[in-house]
């Protein structure tokens, strides 16, 4: 039974046999930006024993806006690396992985899913976001995705879904064309939002920061056709709601397996 007093609240609400659940739990997230990010920092602070963090990028001044290991301090860190320093701190007792590598069909195989219980998908790439729906659906193991949280204020619009029933998305709408294409005809949950606010810049400019180490620098920054504008209130919100997706079927699954005792 699980005695770790960093829990005891959370213990209180759910009961000690899916805390202890929680803590032999492996979540593998990939994308670690401003829902990855918050996703894996609640899973931490829910007692989640085994945690694996997949991005390949370092941290930008830019991402301090909406990304929880982001600060004036890790600028030009690994994104993985500095969110499992955080997440430790948070809860030593729990197993990170960080992998500061970029998830494909190629690469698939490095990142041991089929020894994961659950998956979040927080890829902006569509291609790899197909890929990895893909790879983890026909594996069999439980998958919740984030769709476009960008161009968004308000968090109370975010709803969850099942992926074929999203409307008023640009990303789930080329998701759903993406996987009709590749003959996809599974189910998988996704957090969304319909809202759509108009932008306000597109044409991308750098940041501007002598200490940027991403990719390339300023050069890389200026380089992406667009930047969509972003708001940690709906980022961190999306992040969350994939936590409690995690949560909440590991404490249905605990529940149904006391009443039949």
């Amino acid at each position: 039974m699980m005695s770790n007093p960093r829990f005891q609240r959370l213990s209180l609400l759910t009961g000690s046999a899916a805390l202890d659940a929680f803590s032999q739990t492996r979540v593998l997230i990939f994308g670690l930006g401003g829902v990855g990010s918050w996703c894996a920092e609640a899973l931490a602070r829910s007692g989640i024993g085994n945690i694996a963090i997949v991005d390949s990028d370092r941290v930008c001044v830019t991402n301090i806006n909406r990304q929880v290991q982001a600060t004036s301090r890790t600028i030009g860190q690994s994104k993985a690396e500095a969110l499992k320093a955080r997440l430790l701190e948070i809860n030593p007792e729990c197993k990170v992985q960080a992998f500061a590598r970029v998830f494909s069909r190629e690469t698939a195989e490095g990142f041991m899913i089929e020894g994961a219980d659950y998956v979040i998908d927080a890829i902006d790439s569509l291609t790899h976001k197909l890929d990895l729906i893909e790879t983890v659906t026909q594996q069999g193991i439980r998958l919740y995705a984030s769709m476009g949280m960008a161009q968004k204020l308000d968090p109370t619009q975010l709803k969850t879904a099942d992926i074929w029933e999203t409307q008023g998305c640009p990303l789930a709408r080329l998701v759903r064309s993406g996987l009709r294409k590749r003959g996809f005809q599974g189910h998988v949950t996704v957090v969304y939002s319909p809202e759509r606010l108009p932008l306000h810049r597109e044409i991308p400019v750098p940041c501007g920061s002598t200490s940027c180490l991403c990719p390339g620098g300023d050069a890389w920054c200026g380089s992406k056709k667009v930047i969509n504008g972003s708001a940690v209130p709906v980022t961190a919100a999306a992040g969350m709601i994939l936590a409690s997706l995690v949560m909440r079927d590991i404490y249905a699954r605990c529940t149904r397996e006391q009443s039949h005792e």
